[in-house]
């Protein structure tokens, strides 16, 4: 158990009255917060809230625990604010995880400049398209790109979202025809992201309503940036987000098919293993990361 987040989960839920809103401020589920909390009490041998259907009080214990936890958490802020204002410069070692694809065409061009504005900051960055366990591979931050993210204990602070569309090249539409409705896709070679969730299912939604198509891929690839370029070379069509998608459909190598439909968006998570508020290496990484997506 980590004393320090279980203080800081505790005085929030004391301080907000409820442990939905406390967890709403901390990016965790309820359900993982009221986990936690029993196994402080039970670690202490003492109730530390009275709670029922409707309401929620302290018991003495419960008072005791909040003061001091309080009066520690403050000094804990207070000394990591001197040391920052001592220090200057951000420094240490920060790794971070992300998506292949996102990390070539997305934080690949933002390095440099990050880089440049913090030399005292060593960085390890992985790329890989699987899940990874971030505790075990000792990342500070990892991004995930998700229509959602399921209940852990880890942080999710969702920092951008990605629209995911469906694409082909100008010369297999010449060949093969333009798709005009969701139905026409199931007739044409299609090309699928193989860790995808929506590799033989697509959902694709317009103003007009919601269609399921059922797809078997000619070709699946593991990696976004092969799939982008075997879709520019001509060999089927399939889905690319946005960041991706975007320089191929500028230069024209790259048409959108069904211009009013698209799947659901994903939504870029940067997910971090403390809940006790984002590391200043973690923050100044994620500062250059967001300008980067909104540039």
């Amino acid at each position: 158990m980590d004393k320090l987040s279980v203080m800081h989960a505790f005085r929030r839920i004391v301080e907000r009255g409820s442990f939905t809103r406390a967890a709403e401020d901390l990016g965790v589920s309820p359900a993982l917060l009221s986990r936690e909390i029993k196994l402080l009490e039970q670690s202490l041998g003492a109730a530390l809230l009275n709670r029922t259907t409707r309401t929620m009080s302290l018991t003495e214990a419960g008072r005791l625990y909040y003061d001091e936890a309080a009066g520690i958490l403050d000094a804990v802020t207070h000394i990591e604010a001197r040391i920052r204002e001592g220090a200057g410069a951000i420094r240490g070692h920060l790794k971070v995880n992300a998506p292949n694809s996102f990390g070539q065409t997305v934080i690949a061009p933002m390095l440099p400049g990050f880089l440049a504005a913090h030399p005292d900051l060593m960085l390890t960055l992985s790329l890989d398209d699987h899940m990874v366990d971030m505790v075990d591979g000792g990342f500070d931050l990892s991004i995930r790109i998700r229509t959602a993210l399921p209940d852990s204990g880890l942080v999710a602070r969702r920092i951008s979202t990605t629209r995911l569309r469906v694409y082909a090249a100008p010369c297999y539409l010449r060949q093969a025809g333009t798709p005009t409705q969701p139905d026409d896709i199931t007739r044409h070679r299609v090309i699928g992201f193989l860790h995808a969730d929506h590799l033989t299912q697509w959902v694709m939604t317009s103003a007009s309503g919601t269609v399921s198509l059922e797809l078997e891929p000619a070709v699946r690839v593991g990696n976004s940036l092969v799939l982008r370029d075997l879709l520019i070379a001509g060999h089927g069509l399939g889905t690319l987000p946005d960041f991706i998608a975007a320089e191929p459909l500028a230069q024209g190598r790259l048409v959108r098919i069904l211009p009013e439909h698209e799947l659901p968006p994903r939504q870029i998570f940067a997910v971090t293993a403390s809940r006790l508020g984002l590391d200043a290496r973690v923050g100044a990484f994620l500062d250059h990361l967001q300008a980067a997506l909104a540039g």
